[in-house]
């Protein structure tokens, strides 16, 4: 019998037995407990985000195995900011970061985010920066990406 796959969006730390996961996983003679308590253990760093999830279930040795996938960046930059939404207009500017918070988020973004070097994932960020209104270091994000360019910002 082929792997069963059950995906849900949950908010970190507060996977239940509840739905989407406790009535998918019943049937397959799993133990709920466990598998809710690994997906807890493994989203808490996510406290006030929602995060994709995969629990794959091998229904015939009833083993499992939990995939944490990544928020997304604009959720990332909320949070660090205490914000609940992005700029409505071009020129309203909801926060700033400081590199240290940049650095976080690029590095908790890591493997889910294009680039070679850690400073083209931190461009990555800050590109995202920009559209949401957020600055960074009191200035505008192409700014810091041009100072990392350059070199004058080592990342």
């Amino acid at each position: 019998m082929a792997n069963i796959t059950i995906s849900g969006l949950i908010e970190g730390g507060k996977a239940t037995a509840g739905p989407p996961f406790g009535p998918a996983l019943g049937p397959l003679g799993v133990n709920i407990g466990a598998i809710i308590a690994e997906i807890n253990k493994n989203t808490a760093q996510y406290a006030g985000i929602k995060i994709p999830v995969k629990v794959i279930v091998d229904p015939s040795t009833k083993t499992y195995k939990v995939e944490v996938g990544s928020p997304p960046t604009s959720a990332l930059i909320l949070k660090e900011l205490g914000a609940q939404a992005g700029a409505k207009t071009k020129e309203e500017v909801i926060g700033n970061l400081t590199l240290e918070q940049l650095k976080k988020i690029t590095k908790s973004k890591e493997a889910a985010v294009y680039g070679g070097t850690f400073a083209e994932k931190a461009k990555q960020v800050l590109g995202t920066c920009k559209s949401m209104g957020v600055k960074c270091e009191n200035e505008d994000p192409r700014e810091i990406i041009k100072k990392i360019n350059s070199g004058e910002i080592k990342i």
